[in-house]
Parts: structure tokens; sequence; C-alpha cells
């Protein structure tokens, strides 16, 4: 399993590939790298989680791997030449609900309330926003989605207001980034351009990933503020 010194060794290979994905998105003539660091980077991830020393609930670290996965077949959808939008937004569905039964392991459905509050008012405020933009067709199942992404990310604020370690932290941190990645990515398809949009919304992508991917290790039960998403 992972120890220290290899866990800085494989945040550092996330981190250059995810900049050779982002270096090949902003580049028109270095695409081709975009095309193999963008799937690269997720399994990279993947490939993290499954080195470290499981400390959460069973099954924990298999779901959180079968949403790495679908995610990894959402990433490819969304770069490829032709519109895959609708298939990546599959994808990202079933990896959030992957996400959602693997934090539904460490406690109850969103025991505490208020995270799915602010959420809920969140995607309200994004969907005001979006919504004279939406096609029809799309209207509904970018509904569900936005649906799986807030609940996935007020029951991981949830497990760690309960049960405040380190390991439930950065989780809750995942989430949050998760949110504000789809948002970014909302806003510039079907409201307004953003300078420099896949900056933004690939980093924060990566940064909610590789939180989510680091809840698996470590010991659940470490007393709040020993360890955080910049720590791990």
């Amino acid at each position: 399993m992972a120890t220290d010194g290899s866990r800085h060794l494989w945040t550092a290979a996330i981190v250059a590939s995810a900049a050779l994905a982002i270096l090949g998105e902003e580049v028109a003539g270095l695409r081709g790298l975009h095309y193999v660091f963008k799937p690269l980077t997720t399994l990279l991830i993947l490939a993290m989680a499954l080195r470290l020393s499981s400390g959460g609930p069973a099954g924990y670290r298999r779901l959180i791997v079968v949403g790495l996965l679908l995610s990894t077949l959402g990433d490819v959808f969304l770069m490829l030449p032709f519109d895959g939008f609708v298939f990546g937004l599959g994808s990202f569905l079933l990896a959030h609900i992957a996400y959602l039964v693997a934090l539904r392991k460490r406690d109850g459905w969103w025991r505490v309330r208020w995270p799915l509050l602010a959420y809920a008012l969140v995607a309200s405020l994004v969907f005001v926003r979006l919504w004279p933009g939406l096609p029809d067709e799309l209207k509904v199942p970018v509904i569900v989605y936005v649906i799986a992404l807030a609940g996935m990310a007020a029951q991981a604020a949830s497990v760690w207001r309960e049960n405040r370690t380190g390991i439930t932290r950065v989780a809750a941190v995942g989430g949050a980034f998760f949110v504000a990645s789809d948002a970014l990515l909302a806003l510039d398809r079907f409201s307004a351009p953003i300078p420099m949009a896949s900056v933004w919304v690939l980093t924060t992508y990566w940064i909610a990933q590789w939180c989510i991917a680091r809840s698996v290790g470590g010991a659940g039960g470490q007393k709040p503020g020993r360890e955080n998403c910049r720590s791990q």
C-alpha cells in the first residue's frame, strides 16, 4: 500500500498529467495531448485510490473505483470530436450515484440538513442562469444530473459534520469542488463563455476527484483537524 512518499509521487504524476491535458485543450496544435492525458489523469487518480490502505467501511473503495471508472468514460465522451455531451452526462450521473452510495456507507442519509439546503440553493441559482440556454431535450436530464450531484456533495458534507475526521473532510471538499467544476462547465456551455474555461473546469474537476479518491485511505477515527485535503 502507498506510503507518504509514494502518495506524493502519485500526486506529482497526477498534476503533471493534468497540466498536459489542460495544455492540449488550450493550444489547438497540441490537441493530441488532451486526448491522451485527460483520461490518463483520471486513471492515475484511480490507481492512487487502489494503492491506498483502505480506512473506510466495506465496499467503500470499490464504489469509489467504480465512480472513477465511470468518470473516465465520461471524460472520453466529453473530449471526442463529436457531441457526446449526453453520453458524458449519463456516465457522470452514474459516477455520482456510486459516490453517493459509498458515502452512505459512512453515515445515514443527510443527517445534517443544512448542506442539503445549501447545495439546493446553489443548484437553484445555477438553474436560473442556465434555463434560458438549455435545449428542451436536455432540461430533464440536466435536472436529474444536478439533483444527483447536489445530493452527493450534501451527503459528503453531512458525513463530515457528523464524523469530523480528515478522511470525511477530504470527501466533503471533493464534493464541493465537483459542484464548482460542473457549474463552471454548464455556465460556459449554456450561458456565457468563460475565459480559459477548460483551465478552471478541469482544475476543479481533478481536485474533486483527487479528494474523493483520497477519502479511501487513512483511519476513520482520526481527530478533527489532523488531516485535510492539502495535506493528504
